[in-house]
Parts: structure tokens; sequence; C-alpha cells
């Protein structure tokens, strides 16, 4: 009692928001309040891993105790270092570009450590247990600003709760391998998201969240989570999440954990464990700033080569390649929402702006993306991504942004074989089966990039038409009932997406066939390589 009472005077000395608190198990949770949202921040949900615990599979907190301090984020995982972009010196981009990708490798201003497993609920202030609101749970960076969507979810008459947990990332989170493998130990960023939906149906209701009510919410790796957890278990959802809502990733062909046994050889060299007669083990010992800086010369998300931190078929979590699972139909039969932006493909691109010539792109497209494809397939794709920049991406913009004369074709390419068609794949394969929207969107463009990656998010987390879509979603699995134009539902008979559009029309009802037989294309290429 006297050290809830100590830190109750800690919290209000240094802040201006209203203290709340809630009881898990034997303890009590102190949060803040500002009259509107109610936020909990920082709740470990897993035992740290660290130590003898790293990698190793997370292990749930059995009972909690004492005084919980969750008025300040938790630590943030330990993440790949994200170098400076840097371009050829004969690229003349728009000056919009580089701080752009510059704060993408700019970690949020909350510490780094391999203690990390937490979360945070915010919650319309005044819930309490028994009111039983839905849940919204995103599992990519937690400190994104979740209160604005619980503050819009009681504007719009539909409160929600949302949670946004940390996992373990690169190659804390995503080490492959034999060794890996061997030990049943791949994928452990998947699993620390598994455990936090775990924490989240035996805890919520604490918090005033129906556990039966719960929608699983990502982007990009996030996005791809989302789909991947849909296909875990042969589909069963072990009454984890009802419904899923997908930004810029799908199901997302995933090659087995083995592929990447070069990245496992690496980081085992870097930290001197190579030699050992039991590897893990070593990794276990050695400081975790060894780990970091060797993954610290791997490849990241942007670079040329792309990162092998990712998951992977790991025969018992993710039991076989994604695709092939959701061609056998082993996916959870639950509403979902997946959509793109118009221009994924020019962020990723940017990497490649030494290419210069067909024959370069030629190679690229078969060393990095189809290496068993034959050499006709790939004179095809080219075909179907001429290095006309009027037809490139981003699209709708002629011949400028042509910052090398490959660079627009290779990001309608990334683009599509990245996100589109994964994202048609998917709905193909379950119209008829289950209850599923598509959107696209083109707003907030940045010059040069177009609709690139990631620009959906100040939608989403402003508060804007988005943000009441999902709310809608996740309070009734249907984000109808306001006063935007109707979202139907997708079907292979009528493929439509909803355009959040830039122009005098902010909503538009579209059809999803822009470059159909290039996607088809792509869906055929990828399902044709090997694991």
């Amino acid at each position: 009692m006297l050290l809830t009472l100590l830190l109750y005077a800690a919290v209000v000395a240094g802040a201006t928001a209203t203290l709340a608190a809630v009881k898990l198990d034997g303890a009590t949770v102190i949060g803040t309040s500002d009259g509107t949202v109610t936020q909990f921040r920082g709740i470990p949900f897993a035992e740290p891993p660290v130590g003898k615990m790293r990698l190793q599979l997370p292990q749930p907190i059995r009972r909690y105790s004492g005084v919980i301090n969750a008025t300040v984020f938790g630590n943030q995982c330990l993440q790949q270092t994200m170098p400076p972009a840097v371009f050829p010196n004969t690229t003349v981009h728009p000056p919009e570009i580089v701080p752009f990708v510059a704060a993408m490798g700019v970690p949020p201003p909350v510490p780094q450590s391999e203690d990390c497993l937490n979360l945070n609920v915010i919650v319309p202030a005044g819930t309490k247990p028994g009111d039983k609101l839905p849940v919204a749970v995103i599992g990519s960076n937690a400190v994104r600003p979740g209160q604005v969507v619980v503050h819009r979810s009681i504007e719009i008459g539909h409160p929600v709760i949302y949670v946004s947990m940390n996992y373990r990332l690169s190659a804390f989170g995503f080490l492959g391998g034999r060794e890996m493998a061997n030990a049943g130990l791949g994928n452990l960023g998947m699993q620390d998201q598994r455990e936090s939906l775990r924490w989240i149906q035996k805890h919520i209701s604490a918090f005033g969240g129906d556990p039966t009510k719960v929608t699983i919410w990502g982007e990009s790796a996030g996005s791809e989570s989302v789909a991947f957890h849909m296909l875990v278990n042969g589909g069963n959802t072990e009454g984890l999440f009802r419904a899923g809502w997908m930004e810029s990733g799908s199901a997302n062909p995933a090659g087995n954990v083995s592929k990447i046994q070069p990245h496992f050889d690496f980081i085992a060299s870097e930290t001197g464990c190579a030699d050992e007669i039991d590897i893990l083990e070593c990794l276990r010992e050695v400081p975790a700033s060894v780990i970091q800086a060797a993954m610290d010369k791997t490849s990241t998300y942007v670079s040329f080569q792309g990162t092998p931190w990712a998951p992977h078929a790991d025969g018992l979590f993710i039991v076989d390649n994604p695709q092939r699972l959701l061609l056998e139909g082993k996916i959870a039969n639950i509403p979902f929402v997946i959509g793109s932006n118009k221009d994924e493909g020019t962020l990723f691109s940017l990497a490649s702006l030494n290419l210069t010539t067909q024959n370069e792109v030629a190679a690229y497209l078969s060393s990095n993306f189809f290496p068993n494809a034959p050499k006709k397939n790939i004179t095809r794709l080219l075909e179907l991504y001429p290095s006309n920049p009027v037809l490139g991406s981003p699209f709708g913009t002629e011949d400028a942004f042509a910052f090398s004369p490959q660079y627009k074709r290779i990001s309608a390419f990334q683009g599509d074989v990245r996100f589109h068609a994964p994202r048609r794949l998917l709905l193909q394969q379950r119209s008829g089966k289950q209850v599923m929207r598509s959107f696209l969107s083109e707003r907030n463009q940045i010059t040069g990039m177009g609709a690139t990656h990631t620009t959906e998010l100040a939608n989403v987390f402003g508060g804007g038409d988005m943000t009441d879509f999902l709310v809608r979603f996740v309070h009734t699995l249907d984000p109808n009932g306001g006063q935007e134009p109707h979202w139907p539902a997708y079907t292979a008979e009528s493929p439509q997406l909803l355009l959040f559009a830039n122009g005098q029309k902010s909503l538009e009802i579209i059809p999803d066939t822009f470059r159909k037989e290039a996607n088809e294309f792509l869906i055929q290429l990828s399902l044709e390589q090997p694991d």
C-alpha cells in the first residue's frame, strides 16, 4: 500500500493527467487519464526474453503482484539500425524525399531494450469491467497514437479499446536457419504477438474489454502478421480474434527458414559463436550489443537485397509457405479488410537507382525475386513493366520523376509484387467463402514518390475517414454505417475497391482491375517458386 501511495505521489508531481487504476491479479496497474481517454502503457505481457530466455519462446507472466507503473511507454524492442539513404550523385530528386525516408530510420523517443515484451491499453475514460467494449489490437510500432483512434470511436458512438504490443524484431525475433528450426524457435516475433493475444483473452475484461470481440490490425510487416495469424493452426484462431484489418501486407510468400541459414551463420560468426558446440547457447550469453552490431551490418527492408529478418515457414508455427496454405484453404474464416497504397513500390525502389539498363533490371528481377524462373518469364515481366516512365510509378505523373531510366518501371513492379498481387491472391482465393473488403489509398502523396508505403497512416491515426471505417468494423464487423459511400464486399464476380481519393471526390468505388494481366502473371510466378 505504501508503494502505491508513493507512486501516486511521484506521478502527480510530474504530470497534469488524472491517475487511473486497474486490478490485475494481485497487482494495481496505474495509468493516466485526460478525461476522455485513459491510457495504461508498458504493461509486461510475458517474462523478459533476456539471458537464458533470449532466443526462446515467450513465457507468460503467471500472476501479477505489487504496483505496475503504466504511466509511460515501456521499452521498445531492439531493432536493426537503418543507414541513411544514399542517392547516386547524378540523381536529382525533390527535396521532400530525403526527410521522408530519413524519418523511417529514426526510432521513437523511447528506450530500446531486450526487456521489451510489453503492451499498451487505451480505453474511453470511465470504462469499467463488464462494459465489454470491442478491442482493436495492432502489432506495429507500439507508440503510435492510439488515443486518437479511441477518441474518434467515442465521437462516432462506437467506443472501442485500443491495444498495441511490442514484439521481438530483427535477429532477436526472426533469426532463422537449421539451428532455430530444429529447436522449434522460428518466428519468435510472431510467437510474441500470439502470446500478447493470449494475454488479452485473460486480462482485457479487467479494462472493460470483450475478449470475444478482438480485431487484429497491422500495417506493413504488421499487416503480413495479421494474414499469417489467420493461417496458423490450419486457420484455427483459438478464439483469440474474430476479424482482421490489413494495411499494406498480405499472405506474402515466405520460403523455408533454412533459406536464411547464411544470415544465421553470419550472426554466429560476428558474435564469436560460430565454432561453439551449442551456438544458440553461446548467442544467449554474448552481450545484446554484440548481436545488435552484427545485425546492423545486414541489409534492411529498403536495401537493394531486402531484409532477411521476416517470417519464414518453420514447419511448426508457420507450417508451410503461406501462399500454399492459402491455396489449401487453411485460413481462418473471419471477416477481414485489406488494402494498399497506390504507389507502394517507390519507397523500396530508391535503392535500385543504380540500375540503368534493361539487362541490369532483368538480372535484378531474377536474382532478387524469381531466381528459378526461366529467362522467358523474366522477359515477359519486362514487357509487362516497360521502361516507359509514363506507365510507371508514381502513377499518373507522365514522364516526371524518372530519377533513373528504370526507376519508375521498378517501382511499378515492386508495388505489385510485394503488395497488390498478394492482396489479390488472398481475395481471389477467399471469394465466396468469407466477407472481405479492400481499399486503395492515393492520399498524402510525397512529391516524387506518390502515395507510397505508409502514407495511409496519417489518415487512420489522424482521426480521418479511414479511422471511422476501422472503428465501425471493429465494433460491428461492418465498416459501413456512416455518411460515406457504401463500401461493398469484395467478390471475384465484382472485385471492387474503396478508393481514398486525392481529387474532388474524397471517396469512390472503383474496380480492382488495374494492371490485371501483370498481377496475374506475378501471382503465377510466385506460386511456381520452390520453397
